[in-house]
């Protein structure tokens, strides 16, 4: 095993910083689960692949907002990283189309804004 140096812990950090550009996370938590992010999550997978948008669909855990559930993280490229709840399948197709395709906030939906330095 080799010594660890401090370039070697930077580039470790550099590399856990490198995300993928286009990505949905869907809170899995069981307050998630039991207000429908399992729907939601088939949902975004399905009409996805059907409108053919690509975008990593993930899994996650707690994002700690429980009564806004289900809630969902996206990150398009050139966007701020948004957390919309209380999504629907409804509302799910929404961020599909006007979020990740037409680059167009669902404002109805926003519970949090990270904006990208």
């Amino acid at each position: 095993m080799n010594k660890l140096t401090k370039e070697s812990l930077d580039n470790i950090a550099k590399q856990s910083r490198k995300e993928e550009k286009n990505w949905i996370k869907v809170g899995m938590s069981s307050c998630g689960i039991a207000a429908g992010a399992d729907e939601v999550l088939k949902v975004l997978i399905e009409e996805a692949k059907k409108r053919n948008i690509q975008v990593n669909i993930k899994k996650c855990g707690c994002v700690g907002m429980c009564s806004v559930e289900p809630l969902v993280e996206v990150n398009v490229e050139g966007m701020p990283r948004v957390t919309y709840g209380r999504v629907n399948k409804d509302v799910a197709i929404q961020i599909l189309e006007d979020h990740i395709h037409n680059h167009r906030l669902v404002n109805d939906h926003i519970y949090d804004i990270q904006v990208k330095k």
